[in-house]
């Protein structure tokens, strides 16, 4: 191998690690402007505003029409207490029926619980210290279920607790303060999403504006 050869090959190596160096700092700095816009929740979970179905008047619990898992229609009946009959106020899913059929009901207690699916959110609990500040409605949102493992899918934060999970105030003798918990919601279109069930855990991942 001549000098000039080696020379040459020298000056290919070089180059050849010149790019491999500038690649790696270039995609270092897009990771990095991409985790600094994002805000990952892994506490997070699918779920619907429980809606409870109950009697305007106390009486007896005669009977319920409706099993756990049932779906129910807009004002189809669910139980009766005394004469009155129980209705569904809107179609839904019934995820809680009480065993208790001959019990007095008082006015106002659910004797039947359910959702709406359409109302289905994935909510996630984020620490006041890890981002909440930097988050808006609006914000797009991806993310991941359990129970499909790595699919993503697509959301759009729509609420953000205007108080923490911690209500009350808490004293303590302890120097350190403590840290509170704030929810998310984010809606998602459950037409598309149609297998995402109530109560199902999940992983969110936020990307601010």
């Amino acid at each position: 191998m001549t000098p000039t050869t080696r020379s040459t090959r020298m000056t290919w190596i070089l180059t050849g690690i010149t790019v491999l160096i500038i690649a790696a700092i270039a995609g270092g700095f897009i990771y990095w402007q991409v985790e600094s816009k994002r805000v990952s929740i892994d506490t997070s979970s699918i779920v619907a505003p429980q809606i409870d179905l109950s009697p305007s008047q106390g009486g007896i619990l005669e009977d319920v029409y409706v099993n756990e898992g049932d779906t129910v229609t807009e004002n189809e009946t669910v139980a009766r207490v005394g004469d009155q009959l129980i209705q569904a106020k809107v179609a839904g899913i019934i995820i809680s029926v009480p065993d208790t059929v001959g019990a007095m009901v008082s006015p106002g207690s659910s004797v039947v619980t359910m959702i709406d699916p359409t109302q289905l959110r994935v909510v996630g609990e984020i620490d006041e210290n890890k981002g909440l500040s930097l988050i808006k409605v609006g914000d797009p949102v991806t993310f991941t279920v359990d129970a499909f493992g790595g699919q993503q899918f697509s959301a759009v934060v729509d609420e953000i607790s205007p108080t923490s999970n911690q209500s009350g105030i808490v004293f303590n003798i302890s120097n350190s303060r403590q840290t509170q918990q704030f929810d998310i919601k984010a809606r998602f279109d459950t037409s598309s999403y149609a297998q995402l069930k109530n109560g199902m855990s999940a992983r969110m991942s936020i990307y601010l504006k």
